[in-house]
């Protein structure tokens, strides 16, 4: 019977290794980042409610949204950001959630099915932000 040969690792396995470790970092951090937010969107079960330009506010800006039976009452703030600044929800985990600044993120207040979700908007001429393939 023949015996099979003894792999040991060589330089270019390393390489591969490193190379790979290296576009894992690179997309865990581009996905993390998010980009800055430009616009938030105010949706009651599915349905959009409102959007607010956050770039176009003078200032603080706030306002109230009803769902489900609940008043969920949001801060829109072109520094701070968008958090749920009062709800009459028995919850309070949308309250509890803080500010939130950067596009890909959400409150969501449940018992009110009340989603306010950060978008970053369009771009300068109003075309995609990137195309891919």
């Amino acid at each position: 019977m023949r015996r099979l040969p003894i792999l040991r690792p060589v330089l270019w396995d390393g390489v591969v290794v490193l190379a790979a470790a290296i576009l894992a970092l690179g997309t865990a951090l581009a996905l993390l980042r998010g980009g800055e937010a430009r616009a938030a969107a105010v949706y009651a079960d599915g349905t959009e409610l409102d959007r607010v330009a956050l770039d176009r506010l003078e200032g603080p800006e706030i306002r109230s949204y009803v769902g489900g039976g609940y008043t969920v009452t949001v801060e829109f703030d072109p520094d701070q950001g968008v958090r749920v600044q009062k709800a009459d929800c028995p919850t309070q985990d949308c309250v509890r959630t803080g500010w939130i600044r950067s596009g890909r993120q959400a409150v969501v207040c449940l018992p009110a099915r009340i989603v306010v979700r950060l978008e970053g908007g369009e771009t300068e001429d109003g075309g995609p932000d990137a195309v891919i393939g």
